[in-house]
């Protein structure tokens, strides 16, 4: 079994990597400069980790899957995607990337996981116990996973269609417009002091250091990296509000 991830600060790592642990698969980030193909075509069983926003799959698995779309012909698929709160089928949208060929479903799961969006009002940074209470609650939906599909138990979170057309009207409809715009949005405050540590971990090479100064190359992912990550809180994207807390990641205790 293979483990394929993205991850933007770190949620979705969590429980790609737990996953792998439990069920002895290779783990990657899809961020790793390897051979992709060669990994994938090696591996009966893939298993797909993203952060879901917006109920879609981010831009940068997005463009993995078609990289190697081809790939996946054949291949059992196990698709764990974190979340918020709700996503709707945030799961099962990955399949439309592969419509087309053959693939195998053998499970789909959501899990909730904090808050790193943190300049939004309506949804502020979780304090440690709140994010160790997350963490234990995906662990405990973790292992009942890893059973089942020990068990050949198949469950596919969000492939009914009545997740389909929630994810749809309630964010679905909406999200391509914010991610569009968002690609050209990322603004940078004069409290930057350019140490370039954005630039280092973006993973869409969207920064650049120029003269002192770092500019973006229109290619946004709106993963929050470097929102959460900018030592002088410089950095806003799409949305504009000043960051007051940015989200700290798991705590190694959780990890």
């Amino acid at each position: 079994m293979l483990t394929l991830y993205f991850s933007g600060t770190g949620n979705t790592k969590f429980i790609a990597e737990h996953f792998s642990q439990t069920l002895g698969a290779e783990c990657h980030s899809i961020e790793e400069e390897i051979d992709f193909s060669e990994k994938i075509a090696a591996a009966e069983t893939i298993a797909v980790c993203y952060p879901i926003y917006g109920s879609c799959v981010p831009r940068i698995m997005r463009d993995f899957a078609e990289e190697y779309r081809s790939a996946f012909d054949g291949k059992n698929l196990i698709i764990l995607s974190s979340q918020l709160m709700f996503s709707g089928d945030g799961a099962r949208v990955f399949t439309e990337l592969l419509e087309g060929i053959s693939f195998n479903i053998l499970y789909a799961e959501h899990f909730n996981m904090p808050n790193n969006i943190c300049n939004l009002f309506l949804f502020p940074i979780a304090s440690p116990e709140k994010i160790e209470r997350y963490v234990k609650k995906a662990k405990q939906r973790l292992a009942r996973s890893c059973k089942n599909i020990q068990n050949g138990i198949v469950k596919k979170r969000g492939f009914n269609p009545v997740s389909k057309y929630l994810g749809l009207l309630t964010q679905r409809f909406y999200f391509p417009d914010f991610e569009k715009k968002a690609e050209n949005d990322v603004r940078i405050t004069a409290d930057c002091v350019a140490c370039g540590k954005c630039v280092k971990i973006c993973p869409m090479n969207n920064l650049e250091r120029i003269e002192d100064k770092i500019e973006q190359n229109g290619n946004c992912t709106l993963c929050y990296r470097c929102v959460n990550a900018c030592p002088q809180k410089a950095i806003t994207v799409l949305l504009h509000a000043e960051v007051k807390k940015q989200y700290p990641g798991l705590t190694k205790q959780s990890l």
